[in-house]
């Protein structure tokens, strides 16, 4: 098997990653024996292959999960805590293979790459914490005849649906309340990226996961063996992180036996700059909002509206700081933007980019593709962006800003809470009062005040209307995984023997 990589570290932590299905505690090989190519993104260039999953796979997983169920749930919360804290502790001490890795395989420069893997590893912290803190209640009925009592336990067996563009984040934000919890998991990452997931699942094996808790299947055919999986009746709970389309998909099919789900799915937030922005604060949480991961993020700015008394000074200063962005393979020194996941990405975002050309918008900085091999696209700000271009209504998913003009507060929010998406929105401005009513207003999950960065371990991540239901991290992300059940007690004739 040949690996290609720069260094001879890329070489070795990839070489170290296993490449099987991980079912039942063992690794082993699809059963039929079928094979798929992990691509670099940046040099387009075969990393290594991995077993490819049939549905026969995925059962035997779906299954091993199920017969480890009743064990894994009755383990005590502090060794389920205990497990994960040795879990982030290993992830840290791994930090630099699991970034090299992320990198090879995503494409996401190496600084960003090692920033995810801390990110991804307080979610292991974060969990273990909250591993021992699942409580429940007790109360008397009003009319003082019974005692009730409320209990949390595991959902049971879930499905674990990872994206490609936080491979690792994306695996501990859903595997870290499930063991939390006490649910067992079949985890299936993304087909771009799944050296990540399997490195973390190697991870957790040696930290003393026991096995059947988490099986890894690596396919390329999911739309086989996903549905068979769902309306089988053995899995009670399913985790997404992906596209409106696929979750709604999904949902359908989980509807058949009332699975339990969480969707974290597409965006298309709205970035505020108000009148009286401090100008420094709007171009820095702009660079966050927009060009974190090179703009691949369901999180990422898709749309900037800047009032026009100040629309000038952003547009040329944001432009000038994307434009002396580096861009390359993100194994080099000082790369700060890597390649799109794969050319269809690539093309997609080029195409939005000129289709918002061609209705009129004005290109202030970049637009290009980077030439030569690689998924690259240049980083680009387009203003007097006009509407009905198609950047407005899809996600664009790549390192392009989009510019509008607005006069009024009522004007930008009616425009902002046009679309079909509400997972997060962006508002900067000073006024205290002016920024917690755009917060309130804004129909979405969650607000960046003043800030491009809403994701952490501690709070509840999620949207509403097609960008989701649930949420995953902060108290509420373990509750996903638990169900309540009320117990009702009567209470005896007192003073009887």
């Amino acid at each position: 098997m040949t690996i290609v990589d720069h260094t001879h570290t890329g070489r070795s932590a990839l070489a170290a990653v296993p490449t099987d299905l991980l079912i039942d505690g063992t690794w082993r090989a699809a059963s039929d024996s079928a094979r798929m190519d992990v691509i670099n993104p940046a040099t387009e260039q075969v990393i290594t292959q991995v077993a490819d999953a049939s549905l026969v796979d995925v059962q035997a997983a779906v299954a091993a999960a199920v017969k480890a169920q009743a064990s894994w749930a009755a383990t005590a919360p502090r060794a389920r805590s205990e497990i994960l804290y040795r879990a982030y502790e290993e992830m840290m001490r791994r930090q630099d293979d699991l970034a090299l890795i992320m990198t090879s395989e995503m494409g996401k420069p190496f600084a960003e790459a090692k920033g995810e893997v801390a990110y991804a590893a307080e979610f292991f912290r974060w969990f273990a914490e909250e591993a021992v803190r699942i409580d429940g209640g007790f109360s008397q009925r009003p009319d003082g005849t019974a005692r009730t009592m409320v209990l949390r336990q595991p959902v049971g067996p879930c499905l674990l649906l990872t994206p490609w563009n936080f491979p690792a984040a994306m695996g501990s934000r859903k595997m870290g309340p499930a063991i939390a919890a006490g649910c067992t998991m079949v985890l299936k990452p993304a087909p771009q990226t799944p050296l990540t997931s399997l490195a973390l699942a190697q991870i957790l094996q040696d930290v003393g996961l026991p096995k059947g808790v988490l099986n890894v299947v690596t396919t390329s055919r999911a739309a086989e063996v996903i549905e068979p999986v769902l309306t089988g009746g053995d899995i009670r709970k399913l985790s997404f992180t992906g596209s409106t389309a696929v979750g709604k998909i999904l949902l359908a099919q989980a509807a058949q036996q009332v699975v339990r789900c969480s969707m974290e799915l597409g965006g298309n937030a709205p970035f505020i700059v108000l009148a009286d922005a401090d100008m420094d604060v709007a171009v820095e949480a702009a660079m966050q909002a927009k060009m974190r991961n090179m703009g691949e993020a369901c999180t990422a700015a898709n749309r900037m509206f800047v009032h026009s008394s100040v629309v000038d000074e952003f547009a040329s200063r944001l432009a000038e700081r994307m434009g002396a962005l580096k861009v390359g393979n993100g194994m080099d020194d000082g790369v700060q933007v890597g390649p799109m996941i794969d050319a269809a990405s690539r093309d997609k975002v080029l195409r939005l980019a000129e289709d918002a050309i061609q209705r009129g918008a004005r290109v202030a900085g970049g637009g290009n593709a980077s030439g030569g091999t690689g998924f690259f696209v240049e980083p680009t700000v387009l203003t007097d962006v006009q509407p009905g271009s198609d950047l407005l209504s899809a996600e664009i998913f790549g390192p392009v800003a989009a510019i509008q003009t607005f006069e009024t507060v009522d004007e930008v929010l009616a425009i902002a809470n046009d679309t079909e998406w509400g997972l997060v929105g962006y508002v900067i401005t000073q006024d205290v009062d002016l920024a917690f009513e755009m917060s309130e207003r804004l129909e979405v999950g969650m607000v960046g005040l003043n800030t491009g960065l809403v994701s952490t371990p501690s709070a509840p991540f999620g949207g509403i209307k097609h960008s989701g239901l649930g949420r995953e991290g902060g108290r509420l992300g373990i509750e996903e995984f638990l169900d309540v059940k009320y117990i009702a007690m009567p209470i005896r004739e007192r003073g009887r023997a």
